[in-house]
């Protein structure tokens, strides 16, 4: 293992962990629909369970209701009770071969809660980033003491994993006020 190959996999996990992050602040809901809410939630698809997005196709009707039309007809009872069941707060409503599903516009008080969760999600994202950086340091002293880079390259290299971390955090940071600006936007 050399200084390069704990820099690029430094990078790769601080990457992943802003993807997750991005995933998961994509679960919080706002006030307006958006498909994202039904990513996660799964149906019963011959006795195997199934990603909603496999059996039907999600769109937005308006800016308050996401539209699901199933392939088959036979689908539609099971991906409403899927999604009454999936605890996201959601009630969708058969139109014909389409199932309606309203999002009910926030309160103030639901909106503060999501923001602490949009906050919580972030730093727990910041804790993972550290810890990569911790376990990147750790790799270079390592290479220092089995005598594989120098102790200038280690500094370097440190500085450089310093600077992969303050962008992932403030990176972090932007998801967050995004989020937030997105969430209290009525």
């Amino acid at each position: 293992m050399s200084v390069a190959d704990v820099k690029k996999s430094t990078d790769l996990r601080m990457q992943k962990s802003l993807e997750t992050l991005r995933a998961d602040l994509a679960k919080v809901r706002t006030g307006r629909a958006h498909t994202g809410i039904l990513d996660h939630v799964q149906v019963e698809y011959y006795g195997s369970p199934t990603a909603l997005t496999q059996v039907a196709s999600v769109t937005l009707i308006d800016a308050r209701t996401i539209g699901v039309q199933p392939f088959e007809k036979k689908m539609i009872a099971v991906i409403e009770k899927a999604i009454r069941e999936a605890d996201l707060g959601l009630n969708p409503s058969t139109q014909g071969e389409i199932i309606r599903v309203p999002t009910p516009a926030l309160t103030e008080e639901r909106r503060k809660e999501m923001v602490k969760l949009v906050k919580s999600e972030a730093e727990d994202a910041k804790i993972a980033i550290r810890n990569i950086r911790r376990d990147a340091n750790e790799g270079l002293k390592k290479l220092v003491k089995d005598k594989e880079c120098s102790d200038d390259d280690e500094r370097r290299a440190q500085d450089e994993i310093q600077k992969l971390t303050d962008k992932a955090v403030s990176d972090v940071d932007r998801q967050v006020v995004d989020k937030e600006k997105e969430i209290l936007t009525v």
